[in-house]
């Protein structure tokens, strides 16, 4: 398999590496920490051996010389760990750890704040276009999304297939994380209908015939496995009176498409608008992180109905993006841009689209989706 090289930055000092199953955080390490000990608990002999005794953690550590960087993959499936490596940073030995991870719930329940400010956090996304270059297809990545696991495998469609299959085995059923596996899977059907649009507690649990609590905490469960995330109204400086409840996605356009129902009653046009919409979403979210989390990803929807997809703002950047699964703009689609930034003159306003040509339309900037994502890398703003 050929390794791409990922806009993801090392940091000289030990950090957490967060990032959903099959993003590239293995492969990664491997590439660029040839000679570094690796700790692999997905491994079930290495599992077993540190499950039984933690502190050999610390033998493994203190047979290494100061500066060597120790890697301990998935440490979620032993959270007691972070005890030892929080023994031996405080010994100023030098070693340097890398705790990667797939999922945040048992960390939080484990006192991974223990580590604050002796190891930053930082996020493995999936694929960007510009990772990908010259094999990157819209029409693709709508379809199977951009998880490297999924990109690189031999049939891409039965790995997109088989990825939540395989969450649900190994993060949801294994763990212990629910007890009923055929509600939850009610559940990630009916979310999948609020991807890309505000996320409604009460229908999902309608829908999917389960109680709102329990689907509240079906949400908490998808975020801390990094499976979905959810974005916030944008209320600086409100003029209007605004929608309260926040925008839902699954983490990746083809994870979603895998768990979204489809038939007779299902437009194409809609699911195809919905990836759309995901599909930028995760390229501003990887944008951002790789920037070190400069900007926050909001969205606005005023009460009358008025809406952006999406609002960066940040010290330097304050932008508003709309996305349209078309071919061809009518003036009418630009009217929730027009009206924000009627309300934020200072925004820098863009509507993407899927067609070919770059145009200016109400004084608002019209672009190819396809080459806004082609051309967005985490060492440039984004500049309209």
């Amino acid at each position: 398999m050929e390794f791409k090289p990922r806009f993801f930055q090392d940091t000289k000092q030990s950090f957490f590496l967060f990032g959903p199953r099959g993003t590239g955080k293995s492969t990664w390490l491997k590439q660029h920490y040839e000679d570094a000990v690796f700790v692999d608990l997905l491994a079930p002999e290495v599992y077993r051996a540190f499950s039984a005794k933690p502190e050999r953690l610390r033998e493994l550590a203190e047979a290494q010389k100061p500066g060597e960087t120790i890697v301990v993959d998935e440490i979620q499936k032993l959270p007691q760990l972070l005890d030892v490596v929080h023994q031996l940073m405080e010994r100023h030995a030098g070693w340097r750890f890398v705790l990667t991870g797939s999922s945040a719930r048992k960390l939080k329940r484990s006192g991974v704040d223990l580590l604050a400010g002796r190891a930053v956090v930082k996020t493995m996304h999936p694929f960007m276009a510009t990772e990908l270059g010259e094999a990157f297809s819209l029409e693709k990545a709508l379809r199977i999304g951009m998880v490297p696991l999924v990109n690189d495998a031999r049939n891409p469609q039965e790995a997109i297939n088989a990825y939540v299959t395989v969450y649900l085995r190994e993060e949801v059923q294994m763990e212990g994380l629910v007890r009923n596996i055929g509600a939850f899977s009610r559940f990630l059907e009916s979310a999948s209908l609020s991807h890309g649009a505000l996320l409604n507690i009460a229908n999902i649990a309608r829908d999917s015939q389960v109680e709102r609590k329990t689907v509240e905490g079906y949400v908490a469960i998808l975020e801390d496995l990094l499976l979905a995330f959810r974005i916030p109204i944008f209320t600086k400086r409100a003029k209007r009176r605004l929608s309260s409840h926040p925008k839902f996605y699954y983490f990746d356009s083809g994870v979603f498409r895998s768990v979204r129902p489809a038939g007779p009653l299902d437009a194409p046009q809609e699911i195809d608008g919905a990836a759309l919409e995901g599909l930028v979403a995760q390229h501003l979210r990887a944008w951002n992180a790789y920037r070190q989390d400069e900007c926050t990803l909001y969205f606005w929807r005023t009460k009358s109905g008025n809406e952006v997809d999406f609002v960066l703002y940040g010290k330097d950047t304050f932008c508003a993006i709309e996305v349209k699964n078309t071919e061809k703009v009518h003036p009418k689609m630009l009217n929730g841009l027009l009206a924000f930034q009627k309300d934020y003159p200072e925004a820098d306003t863009c509507l993407l689209y899927r067609g070919k040509d770059r145009l200016k339309i109400k004084n608002t900037l019209c672009l190819p989706c396809d080459d806004f994502l082609k051309n967005l890398t985490p060492q440039n703003p984004i500049r309209f």
